[in-house]
């Protein structure tokens, strides 16, 4: 009579389809709110199946009592992955949401499919262009390529969140601000020297209607940098997201 060790098994495949899973509430497009929760479901699933062959052999014995602990460390392992690479996400957010004021565009807002949340026109599409670009780049594909490495350099069971990990975390959210404004800067500077220019013009000639020309060439110059500005869009957006590969990359070994 063959022995299955059952509960081997079970914590092997909990192990994994946790750190699967929180991949898929924080990384960019699995943790879309568009997707179904039933299709998140079948695709953490169908990943545990794919991996539990290879994986199984590695498995440190963890105790029933220490499930909690393993749940959570694991949990976080995939959390990180998916957020390094959401903060792209996070940058373009913010960048749109920036020059939407800059553009006087601020009062229009949208439902914003990926969070189900109200959104301004400028962030949407800044959204929409990032994620066309995300899904040209195959950098789904990275994210679960670096799923994959993370059970090669982090068992199952064999992580240890130390200090180091919790810092670095919290010091790549400072990355969302450097990143937006880079984003940013193009629009941004040109909306705020036609802000300067109106004032020295209102200054030279007091009878020139600058409170009505003004906010539509704001508007419209932003538009025409901004449709420009997408020209480099790819390739900036190609840099960021090997940056935050590389910040996965660095997270998993801290977490060693």
């Amino acid at each position: 009579m063959i022995d299955i060790p059952l509960d081997r098994i079970i914590l092997t495949f909990l192990t994994i389809s946790v750190r699967v899973t929180g991949l898929m509430l924080f990384a960019p497009f699995f943790g879309s709110m568009a997707i179904p929760p039933r299709v998140k479901a079948a695709f953490v699933v169908a990943m545990s199946f794919l991996l539990y062959p290879a994986l199984s052999p590695r498995l440190v014995s963890v105790a029933p009592s220490h499930w909690p602990t393993l749940v959570m460390r694991e949990l976080a392992i995939g959390a990180a992955i998916g957020i390094a690479t959401n903060l792209v996400f996070d940058a373009v957010q913010m960048a749109g949401q920036v020059l939407s004021t800059q553009m006087g565009l601020s009062l229009a807002s949208l439902l914003d499919p990926q969070t189900q949340a109200d959104s301004t026109v400028v962030a949407m599409f800044h959204q929409t262009i990032a994620i066309l670009i995300f899904l040209r780049l195959d950098v789904h594909l990275w994210l679960l390529h670096i799923l994959s490495r993370s059970f090669e350099l982090l068992p199952p069971a064999g992580a240890f969140l130390s200090g180091d990990f919790a810092m670095a975390t919290v010091r790549a959210g400072g990355s969302v601000f450097a990143l937006g404004l880079q984003m940013a800067a193009p629009v941004f500077s040109a909306t705020f020297l036609t802000g300067i220019v109106r004032g020295l013009l209102g200054k030279a000639s007091p009878t020139m209607p600058l409170m009505l020309l003004g906010p539509p060439i704001k508007t419209l110059l932003g538009l025409a940098v901004l449709f420009a500005a997408l020209k480099y869009w790819p390739s900036m957006l190609d840099r960021f997201f090997q940056s935050s590969s590389e910040l996965s990359n660095r997270l998993l070994l801290l977490a060693r």
